[in-house]
Formats: structure tokens, C-alpha cells, sequence
């Protein structure tokens, strides 16, 4: 795939995409204030919202950065048997096993030291964990799907991929979170 270095074409490939993820950044926010009084009543929740939508971001961000050098380098297919492709999703997938129960804990931790304690330890951790599984699903498909369509239309997924990830993962980040909340308490 020839690429084209220039302002403008880097340009042309992302402001329309930038334009339509303008959009989807509102429906995030639009859901965060269906969720406002919830959010006020359990603080732990409040402080899960920005850690949970990061680390989804985080995690598709460095899924996404190793599959467009995989596929700079010609090494990428997408095909179920490639090792790159299966071996980065499961790495992504067990990243997200390990980080979410730190993230629980310390969401709950800081919110007792700030304004007292109204859930649980253990609901907080399962909140987080159980987004944090259905997220790492999330990611790695909207990962893949992003990149595959990059290379369809002759993109460059550095320019590409990796907003199209990010935000895409704040919107999944806090209707997962929200859904888990519901499905929990």
C-alpha cells in the first residue's frame, strides 16, 4: 500500500472520520447523564467511569498499534490460524483479566479514603472485572474490524485505527459499565 506523507492527504483520510467520531463522543456523554444520579450515589461507580473508558482505549490503542506493524511489515492476515492476529487478541484479552481487578480495587479504595465507603469491595471488583471482560471482547473486535476496513479502503491504520478505537471504546467503555452496574445492583 503506498502511502502519502502529505498534510493533506493525512487530512482528507481523517476528517471525515474525525467528524463522525465527534458524534459518536456525544452519545457517551449522553449516556453519562441517563446514569447522573446513580453516579452521585455510589461515588465508586463515579470513579470507575474515566479508569474503565481509559484502559478499554489503552487496550485497543496498544492492540491496534501491534497489528498495523504487523501489517506494515506484511506479516499480518486475516485469517483465524495467523499467529499474529490470535496471539495479539489473547494477549489484549489477558491484559484486560489482570488489569481490571486492579482497577476495581482502586476505584474503591479511593473512593473510601474521599467520601466513605457504599458498596462493597467485592461489588466494585466484580463491576469492574465483568466490564472489563465484556470490553477486552469489545476491543479486540472493534480493533479488527478497524484495521481490516483500513486496509480495504487502502488507509494507513496509524492514521486511522487507532481514533477510530479510542473513541469507539469511551462510548463501549460506558454502556458496558452502566450495563454491568444495572445487571449487578
Amino acid at each position: 500500500m503506498p502511502t502519502e506523507w502529505t498534510v493533506r492527504a493525512i487530512t482528507r483520510a481523517m476528517l471525515p472520520v474525525l467528524l463522525v467520531l465527534t458524534l459518536v463522543e456525544i452519545g457517551s456523554g449522553l449516556v453519562l447523564g441517563q446514569f447522573e444520579a446513580q453516579l452521585l450515589r455510589y461515588p465508586s461507580l463515579l470513579a470507575l467511569v474515566p479508569v474503565t473508558i481509559g484502559t478499554a482505549g489503552n487496550l485497543g490503542s496498544v492492540l491496534a498499534a501491534r497489528l498495523s506493524t504487523s501489517f506494515h511489515l506484511g506479516t499480518l492476515s486475516f485469517d483465524i490460524d495467523d499467529e499474529h492476529l490470535v496471539g495479539n487478541a489473547a494477549a489484549t484479552f489477558a491484559l484486560a483479566l489482570s488489569i481490571f481487578p486492579i482497577v476495581g480495587v482502586g476505584a474503591w479504595g479511593l473512593t473510601a479514603l474521599v467520601s466513605g465507603v457504599r458498596l462493597s469491595l467485592w461489588t466494585v471488583v466484580a463491576i469492574s472485572v465483568a466490564s472489563g471482560i465484556a470490553l477486552a471482547v469489545l476491543v479486540i473486535v472493534v480493533t479488527l474490524s478497524a484495521t481490516y476496513v483500513a486496509y480495504r479502503f487502502s488507509l494507513d491504520p496509524d492514521d486511522v485505527v487507532i481514533p477510530v478505537v479510542t473513541n469507539t471504546c469511551d462510548v463501549l467503555g460506558v454502556v458496558v459499565l452502566f450495563a454491568t452496574v444495572q445487571a449487578l445492583l
